[in-house]
């Protein structure tokens, strides 16, 4: 007797005992029936093929592929345009499957029984594998003929190989295209920043920033020259007033000497003309220059003319007059004409110099307006030069990886296994169908067991006794041979 649903080992044995032949005939019935299935059902056959992608001949490094997707996205990719029926619908035509449906016109239907008989499955890295890309796939095709799975199965994997070559070729071509179009454009805006840029330094020639120290340089020399030319311009007025004053000198002496006698005023005017004409010397000159010594020697012969002669001189005869100067007085006006012919050129050098240090300095002063206009049609210029040999050395690249598409010499697929001609049918398997049926009877027999042994309300044991009528047990019958008597078990008795 079963109470709440446990069952101990006793109950097994006398449930294997009593019913030992209902698991036999239930796992014998299903196993004979999943045999049966595996005669009866449509047989299907499994076409498989391997197919490996190699990567480039040429490194990596050296030209780098324009295609880099990953595979999972470029299978999933090339799986959904091969399996459309724009590409199923040759396949169908040329092995001439599905004839019966072909007639009926159920395109759609025929493609989609194909479509679902085509399996694509990556293969996994390995592991610990730097590189994750998964290195190949594999293709079955299950179909209810093994030569028709084999040449399906061929088909699909040409199809893959030509769709990845052709794709790759095209995504390279195209993207060659691309960059040249961005190339051409690069080239435009950077024609147009040189041309900014120079005419920028046209107009700004010497107001350049690499020109600024250049023309400090310059503006220091010409403040030198300045200098130098003030001075001369100076000392050129110095000469022409010492001249000056000895020409008035010489000619009152000479105008004396014509006229015979001088009055003392005149000669205390021609000694203080004499006197004023050394101090000019002497702060040009030492007091041994000959210049000085030779004044000095006029003033002492003045001194004693006027100490020595009379005070009374005859009147000079108006034809005396008309006499001619003598050279010493014509060099005298010769050098102050010569000394205002070297101020005049002084002069027109020192105004030269202050217009070009005016110049100069405009451009100095204009030198940080002018450096940031530089600097940003420089920058603009230097980025437009940047993207422009960025493009050009995409677009070389791309058009070697482009020649190395045409000349497969890029990752390729290569066919591992060429398609496998199944002998035996991938379904339905007979291991699996009587192997299948076996446990399935085992379990069918032992769960009609379990619900017997539920239903089964018979006391056995002492304990089932007291369990059911909640009485202790005084004294138990003593078993009987059921064979031999053809009596019930002891348990039996009690029912």
């Amino acid at each position: 007797m079963v109470r709440n649903g446990e069952i101990n080992f006793s109950d097994i044995k006398r449930m294997l005992k009593r019913h030992w032949w209902i698991p036999a005939v239930t796992t014998l019935m299903l196993g004979a029936v999943g045999l049966v299935a595996t005669m009866v059902l449509p047989k299907k056959f499994t076409s498989t093929t391997t197919v490996l992608v190699e990567q480039p001949t040429v490194p990596t490094d050296i030209i780098k592929p324009v295609v880099t997707d990953d595979l999972n996205h470029r299978l999933a990719s090339m799986k959904e345009q091969i399996f459309s029926t724009s590409r199923m619908q040759p396949i169908i035509e040329k092995l001439n499957l599905f004839p019966e449906q072909r007639r009926q016109g159920k395109t759609d239907e025929i493609v989609d029984r194909l479509r679902k008989s085509v399996e694509v499955e990556l293969m996994q890295p390995m592991t610990g594998s730097l590189n994750r890309q998964p290195p190949g796939f594999h293709v079955s095709v299950t179909f209810d003929n093994p030569y028709l799975a084999q040449q399906i199965c061929t088909e699909v994997t040409s199809m893959f190989y030509e769709q990845n070559a052709k794709r790759r070729e095209q995504q390279s071509a195209e993207t060659t295209q691309f960059l040249s179009q961005q190339l051409e454009s690069a080239k435009v805006k950077l024609d147009e920043q040189d041309s900014k840029l120079a005419q920028f330094k046209r107009q700004y020639i010497g107001s350049l920033p690499e020109e600024e120290q250049t023309n400090l340089s310059l503006l220091n020399g010409l403040n030198t020259q300045l200098d130098a030319a003030t001075q001369a311009i100076s000392r050129a007025h110095q000469d022409r007033v010492g001249t000056e004053a000895m020409l008035s000198s010489q000619e009152a002496m000479w105008k004396a000497s014509q006229s015979g006698q001088q009055s003392p005023e005149t000669q205390e005017q021609q000694l203080a003309l004499l006197q004023d004409q050394l101090t000019a010397l002497l702060s040009k000159y030492t007091p041994e220059h000959p210049d000085v010594v030779k004044l000095k020697s006029q003033i002492e012969e003045m001194k004693k003319r006027i100490s020595t002669e009379p005070s009374t001189r005859s009147a000079m005869s108006s034809t005396q007059a008309a006499l001619h100067e003598p050279p010493q007085l014509l060099q005298l006006r010769a050098k102050i004409k010569q000394d205002e012919l070297n101020i005049s050129d002084l002069s027109k050098r020192q105004t030269q110099i202050q217009d070009q240090i005016r110049v100069l300095q405009g451009r100095v002063q204009a030198s940080p307006m002018v450096e940031q206009q530089f600097k940003e049609l420089t920058r603009n210029y230097q980025t437009a030069l940047d993207i422009y040999n960025e493009l050009l050395k995409k677009r070389e690249n791309s058009a070697m990886a482009t020649d190395l598409e045409h000349q497969q010499e890029s990752e390729t697929f290569r066919v591992l296994d060429a398609p496998s001609l199944p002998l035996t049918p991938s379904f339905p398997k007979k291991v699996v169908f009587v192997g299948g049926g076996l446990a399935g009877g085992l379990l069918l027999g032992l769960g009609i067991m379990y619900l017997l042994a539920m239903s089964d309300k018979a006391m056995y044991t002492e304990r089932d006794i007291e369990t059911c009528l909640k009485l202790p047990v005084l004294v138990m019958v003593q078993s009987f041979d059921v064979k031999a008597t053809g009596l019930n078990q002891p348990g039996q008795a009690l029912r």
